[in-house]
């Protein structure tokens, strides 16, 4: 009697287990429907239409544009660039992001100040637009449809490589958390969101190769930078400096666990 009672348990908890693991995965089949019916009418298109504006408009003391700026194709490349970037430029002497490198050219060719560069970097509706925020938009779309390929071959690059891997997985703060506490094992998630294993190349590129996004909540659109920003917001860490060489090493780190994947941003968020 007491055998059976023990099998009828045990069999009521694994019902309620797989009735579980079926209500969690049909909120992210719907969560996903979601942000596929609201693809099509994706505001991050306003701010793409904004950035082609900017990369052309002559602004700055040297009353030029940004169309003469390398971001790793050439001269003046866009397209593809955003899916090879982290990458090193000899020119700077260091491994750059796309926002590290869009600061460096607007110093280089406009004239602007690195304070002046990054300051507003952020988004924060009609009372701080950001120019950053639109340039991306618009690099990104440009990349739409490409295979993400970071390489580290350069000794830089392999060093940002290093550093990164080294942030993802450091441990501190209040809560002793890590990017590897959320992001370093399968099936974890906070709330109905899916928690993608950033060390798994498939996650990792379903995760990477939708930043640049348009976030339904805050209605702008987020960069790679302020996601990151965010994450170590939630760990309870220090504010990142804005275009940093550690959130570029972080952000190689992600970007070459995605190599292979198709770059499909900016997308929709939550």
């Amino acid at each position: 009697m007491i055998r059976r009672s023990i099998g009828l348990a045990l069999a009521v908890i694994g019902l309620a287990g797989a009735e579980a693991a079926l209500a969690q995965e049909s909120t992210a089949d719907e969560i996903a429907k979601y942000r596929e019916a609201l693809q099509q009418g994706n505001p991050a298109e306003l701010w793409e239409a904004r950035g082609e504006d900017l990369w052309k408009q002559k602004r700055g003391p040297k009353n030029a544009s940004l169309e003469a700026c390398d971001l790793g194709q050439g001269p003046g490349v866009v397209k593809g660039a955003y899916a090879r970037l982290p990458k090193y430029f000899a020119d700077a002497g260091k491994v750059m992001d796309v926002e590290q490198r869009l600061v460096y050219c607007m110093g280089t060719l406009q004239g602007i100040a690195e304070a002046e560069a990054t300051k507003d970097h952020f988004g924060n509706g009609a009372a701080q637009r950001s120019i950053m925020e639109a340039l991306v938009a618009w690099i990104a779309e440009e990349s739409r449809g490409a295979t993400i390929d970071v390489s580290i071959a350069h000794p830089k690059e392999k060093e940002a490589y290093e550093l990164g891997r080294q942030m993802f997985f450091y441990r501190a703060g209040p809560y002793d958390f890590a990017c590897a506490t959320c992001h370093g094992e399968a099936g974890k998630r906070i709330r109905l969101q899916d928690l993608p294993d950033l060390l798994q190349p498939a996650d990792a590129r379903r995760a990477y190769a939708t930043w640049p996004g348009y976030r339904v909540s805050q209605g702008e659109l987020r960069t790679m930078q302020h996601r990151l920003y965010d994450c170590y917001r939630q760990q309870r860490f220090p504010e990142p400096k804005y275009a940093s060489d550690a959130i570029t090493a972080l952000t190689m780190f992600l970007a070459h666990n995605a190599n292979g994947g198709r770059f499909d941003a900016p997308s929709l968020k939550r």
